[in-house]
């Protein structure tokens, strides 16, 4: 056995025994490394395809949450307004709103990742949505009958409905919106990993070289260079895939999802506003708490001088997909809140019922409600319009990277065997 030990140790310690060790660790190096750039390569095309089909449409599925229980607020007060002429448009509308919350938050509360903090949200909304829809019904059936008491019912419901539905949805969104921020990262990160294998298998084939080069006395070894070009080959095509990829991901993100989200909030603010306007019309002379939130949010959605806030903000970043958008959302911002002042001085001047049929007019071109429309309109044009863009530039991303995985394997075999091809014949020169 000793003899048998040191007749190895002596093989190994030959020239042949050097070249043998050294195409077995140069095969193993290439093909660890064509593995974990290909694993990476593939980690990062699902992170992006997971981003378009999975993330993206859960934050827009709570935003569409926000956007109906935010919508069945106002509309509420709205056909409240309306008394015993309660349009059917307007009982509709509100039913299909709450009717959204549904099926919205179970495809939010199944989610595979879900997490604690988010099914508490999500079972919040639950149980206090039925809640307000109970005082809503309350409000409207003593609304009918000439009751002034119905007034107190819906003030009530939009106050469950501003102080526990909304927050635990808007926390919920918070929480979807992280998970795609941190999934968008996850698809730009650096693959360390694999670059580092790449370096030690580049390294390796590089001394290899020098080593043989110093015991053959030739130049080169082809199958060695046939092994670096492969890896040289393969580097050069991750560098720039990966470089359109994370440039297109990031493009989406800064052009797409990311002026969704302000737009998101922008039209949030609107609809409560709205809802705001028209409680302040309910609740009459008590109603300067509402006009007061009315005009911290208006200020938020269109600045002070209606140039401004956060629709100014996205006429300065807005991409050419969505300028159009959002600049008919400027100017119907600008409308709806001249119109509001109409109403205001109507109201204030003890033009009371003037003022709410200004509040609720959907059908002239001067109502408060057509006003609102429009802008409610334009922002859902320029939300779809941030959402197109983010899924096309994301999707173009991911396609940057087609054939990469498939290529790095074969791209490893092509060294691996150029390594041993190579080795092979310097070794035949020894027999």
């Amino acid at each position: 056995m000793r003899q048998a030990f040191a007749g190895g140790q002596r093989s190994w310690s030959t020239t042949p025994g050097r070249l043998s060790i050294i195409a077995v660790s140069l095969v193993a190096v290439i093909l660890a490394a064509g593995v974990g750039a290909s694993a990476s390569v593939s980690g990062r095309a699902q992170a992006t395809a997971n981003l378009v089909d999975r993330q993206e449409p859960m934050a827009a599925t709570v935003q569409e949450v926000y956007r109906a229980l935010s919508d069945a607020d106002a509309t509420a007060a709205m056909a409240f307004l309306a008394a015993g002429d309660e349009p059917e448009e307007l009982r509709v509308r509100y039913e299909d709103d709450i009717a959204v919350v549904g099926p919205s938050l179970a495809l939010a509360g199944f989610d595979a990742v879900t997490g604690e903090e988010a099914a508490h949200q999500v079972s919040v909304v639950v149980r206090q949505v039925p809640v307000y829809s109970e005082l809503v019904g309350t409000a409207r059936a003593n609304n009918r009958q000439g009751l002034p008491v119905g007034a107190a019912y819906l003030r009530e419901a939009s106050h469950l409905m501003r102080e526990r539905v909304l927050p635990a949805v808007e926390e919920l969104y918070r929480i979807q919106r992280e998970r795609l921020v941190q999934a968008q990262s996850a698809t730009t990160s650096v693959p360390f990993i694999a670059i580092g294998l790449l370096a030690v298998a580049l390294v390796g084939l590089l001394r290899a070289q020098a080593h043989i080069r110093r015991l053959v006395k030739r130049r080169y070894n082809i199958g060695l260079v046939v092994a670096t070009v492969a890896l040289v080959v393969g580097l050069i095509w991750s560098a720039v895939a990966l470089s359109v990829q994370g440039t297109l991901v990031t493009s989406g993100q800064r052009d797409g999802s990311g002026q969704v989200d302000v737009l998101v909030q922008t039209r949030i603010a609107a609809l409560q506003a709205r809802a705001d306007e028209l409680l302040a019309l309910v609740a009459r002379g008590d109603g300067e708490a509402y006009e007061d939130r009315f005009a911290e949010l208006a200020e938020q959605i269109a600045g002070q001088d209606g140039t401004g806030g956060r629709l100014g903000e996205l006429r300065d970043t807005a991409s050419a997909q969505l300028s159009g958008p959002v600049e008919d959302a400027v100017a119907s911002a600008t409308g709806w809140l001249r119109t509001h002042e109409t109403l205001r001085d109507l109201a204030d001047g003890g033009d009371y019922n003037d003022a709410v049929e200004l509040a609720v007019d959907t059908g002239s071109e001067t109502g408060s409600g057509t006003a609102f429309a429009r802008l409610d309109s334009s922002l859902a044009e320029a939300i779809q319009a941030g959402r197109e863009e983010f899924v096309t530039s994301t999707v173009t991303g991911e396609r940057a990277l087609t054939g990469l995985v498939e290529g790095w394997l074969a791209l490893a075999a092509v060294g691996a065997g150029g390594v041993v091809i190579g080795i092979r014949q310097r070794l035949r020169e020894y027999r």
